[in-house]
């Protein structure tokens, strides 16, 4: 892939992995629109900032006629509320699903279109080893995740025969405002940005980013005794 005659779209562009992945395309010559609620949050030089809310779809629909000339759509924006799947309140519930697994659809069933006219391209969702695998009490989180990894995997199918590729990013916690309550390993974002560009570059379907997704991902085939040891003790 020639990114100097890419245009992307990055949702959720204005901090975290979001921005270092708009920033990482810029870096090989893509026209970026930078996606964000607050599109004068957006600190990208080169970048086009564009109003988007990927839970309004107003808001995806104005920015796909204002962006119609994307070519690779990536799917950054998402929540994570915390939120236990059996006393979270359901209001954060559904915020988690409303957000990273139906607004990612509305993206891509809004974009799709739009890559497929402009010749094909790139679709990038940005999921989570959380995926795969709980570890505790946020399992909205979790259970979102999967559900967009579903989604990832129906759409891969549907689409390609509209030559445009599907693809899936698998990380565990980074250095970003979302995980700065926990205490763990995390990944430089900037990293993993450019681990994801160059899945895109490779025409890769799944790109398992560190050694955390690595690990999770071997011990899917193991089943539950694999992948929660505890409830075996």
């Amino acid at each position: 892939m020639d990114f100097s005659k890419q245009v992307a779209i990055v949702s959720g562009s204005n901090r975290g992995l979001g921005k270092e992945l708009a920033l990482e395309l810029l870096a090989r010559g893509a026209k970026v629109y930078a996606g964000a609620r607050n599109p004068e949050t957006v600190d990208l030089p080169g970048a086009i900032p564009l109003q988007l809310d990927i839970t309004d779809s107003k808001s995806v629909i104005a920015a796909a006629e204002a962006a119609g000339d994307v070519t690779l759509l990536i799917n950054n924006a998402g929540t994570a509320t915390g939120a236990s799947l059996l006393t979270g309140t359901l209001d954060d519930i559904h915020l988690e699903f409303d957000t990273n697994v139906f607004g990612t659809l509305s993206m891509i069933r809004t974009f799709a279109p739009v890559i497929e006219k402009n010749g094909g391209g790139s679709i990038l969702n940005i999921l989570s080893a959380l995926s795969w695998i709980n570890i505790g009490n946020s399992g909205a989180y979790s259970a979102a995740k999967s559900a967009q990894w579903g989604v990832t995997n129906a759409l891969r199918l549907e689409l390609a025969p509209k030559n445009v590729r599907v693809a899936g990013l698998h990380v565990a916690f980074m250095d970003t405002d979302l995980t700065a309550g926990i205490q763990a390993p995390k990944s430089s974002p900037k990293d993993i940005a450019r681990i994801a560009i160059d899945g895109i570059e490779a025409g890769l379907y799944e790109i398992v980013a560190d050694d955390t997704s690595r690990n999770v991902q071997q011990d899917l085939s193991g089943g539950i005794s694999s992948l929660y040891p505890q409830l075996f003790q």
